[in-house]
């Protein structure tokens, strides 16, 4: 049996190293020391010593890599901005606005979630303060809980596509193909997302004026001039932050890390412009930005490490001989793929499915000749659905630590809604690939 282990093919021991791998990760051992440990363990196995000199070379890479200096300074431009309270103050400002509009919670949760998906990119951040901000508002309005629920978390899940997206720094490199390449086609589906759940609320409304009724007399504005002038502060200055940091980087004026350094210095000024900076603040800031950068940037070593001895062992090759042996057009493998990565975001984040699941689909994708750029939204919209996926999804327990009277089963409830919302847009980016590569070809004349 011993001598039936050693002799084993290279690309069965990489089966093997997947399949102890997704066990390890759902056990609950830490993903970095795990993919590290595998990777040493069955490279020594397959190819031995050479395992060594793989790994030197694969961290050596990750660490030279200049855009994942981008990662840390587009996190601390989060935190700050969402220190610096400009998203309570544009919530009211627009709740005020359309007062006496049937769903105007709705439509006010879902703007605001879209500028601030594009300020932080953080989808636990933006789910915890738009539940602080709207569920009791939506609770003295009357309004539906599961419509409510499904609108904050479906709007918080916008950060992890809107640009700059952290997800899209790091999935970059992995796909080899330009990080600007990445923000610019992410633009129209994630706007298009967000207009898909604001249609869909609305629509519930008009069928159902129950379930977002104008807001009580007690809550109306007094002056409209006021409204007018919070609206102004609390959008004008993150758009323009936004909008200089991603425009600078779309148009090719800088980097995304020259791009993410200027935006983090830029959310610096705005925090103490708006007298929301202490040193207190400012340090847990830089802590937080410490303690996510590592936790990410160790996982993109580890994990291209991992891969790298998986693909050594021609585990990917096998697998895409085998997929290409069953004569499935190319559409129906892309719908494979993307129902896998779909199951697997239910008890995974994006972070190892992107940096270990991917890689490993890669050769498939590139073998049917599928656009590098069209794949990597499909991913990161598919991804984005798996946040709303229960009975693992992380949305519903960022929302129900801060909206504690909200069954869980409602918020489930609510989520299962947008949740098909946002299938029907990947759906719609799968069928006219178009919605996402029209701007960058635009941008690339």
């Amino acid at each position: 049996m011993w001598e039936a282990l050693v002799n084993l093919q290279p690309e069965l021991i990489g089966l093997i190293m997947v399949g102890v791998m997704l066990f390890a990760i759902f056990v609950g051992f830490p993903i970095s020391f795990t993919l590290i440990f595998l990777g040493m363990t069955f490279g020594l196995w397959g190819f031995g010593e050479l395992v060594f000199y793989l790994m030197t070379l694969q961290f050596s890479a990750v660490m030279l890599e200049q855009t994942l200096a981008a990662v840390p300074l587009f996190i601390f431009m989060g935190i700050l901005m969402e220190q610096a309270g400009l998203m309570e103050r544009l919530f009211q400002a627009v709740q005020l606005t359309l007062s006496r509009t049937r769903g105007a919670l709705y439509i006010a949760v879902l703007f605001v979630s879209t500028i601030f998906a594009a300020a932080t990119g953080i989808v636990g951040a933006s789910v915890t303060i738009l539940g602080i901000m709207a569920a009791k508002t939506m609770n003295r309005s009357n309004y539906d809980v599961q419509l409510s629920a499904g609108c904050i978390t479906a709007g918080g899940t916008l950060g992890i596509l809107i640009p700059p997206s952290i997800m899209l720094v790091v999935m970059g490199p992995i796909l080899e193909v330009p990080v600007t390449d990445l923000f610019a086609a992410a633009i129209i589906p994630g706007f298009m997302l967000a207009f898909l759940y604001t249609a869909y609320a609305l629509i519930r409304c008009q069928l159902n004026p129950n379930l977002g009724p104008p807001l009580p007399e007690d809550m109306q504005p007094e002056s409209m001039i006021d409204v007018f002038k919070e609206f102004v502060l609390g959008l004008v200055p993150p758009a323009a932050l936004v909008g200089f940091a991603l425009g600078s980087i779309l148009l090719g004026f800088a980097t995304p890390t020259e791009a993410a350094g200027m935006g983090a210095f830029g959310a610096f000024l705005l925090t103490a412009a708006y007298r929301k900076l202490t040193w207190k603040g400012f340090k847990d800031a830089l802590i937080k930005t410490l303690e996510i950068s590592a936790l990410i940037l160790v996982l993109v070593a580890a994990s291209n490490f991992f891969g790298a001895v998986f693909s050594r062992l021609g585990t990917p090759t096998m697998l895409t001989n085998y997929l290409l042996t069953m004569d499935l057009p190319p559409m129906a493998i892309l719908v494979v793929i993307m129902a896998l990565i779909f199951i697997l975001g239910w008890p995974l984040e994006w972070v190892p499915i992107v940096l270990i699941i991917v890689p490993i689909l890669l050769p498939l994708v590139e073998q049917m000749q599928f656009d590098l750029i069209w794949f990597g939204i499909l991913v990161a919209v598919n991804l984005q659905t798996a946040w709303l996926s229960p009975p693992v999804a992380l949305s519903a327990y960022f929302l129900k630590g801060v909206a504690p009277s909200w069954d869980l089963a409602d918020i489930y409830k609510g989520m299962l809604q947008f949740m098909l919302v946002q299938l029907f847009g990947l759906v719609m980016i799968m069928l006219f690939p178009q919605i996402a590569l029209w701007l960058p070809s635009v941008l690339s004349q």
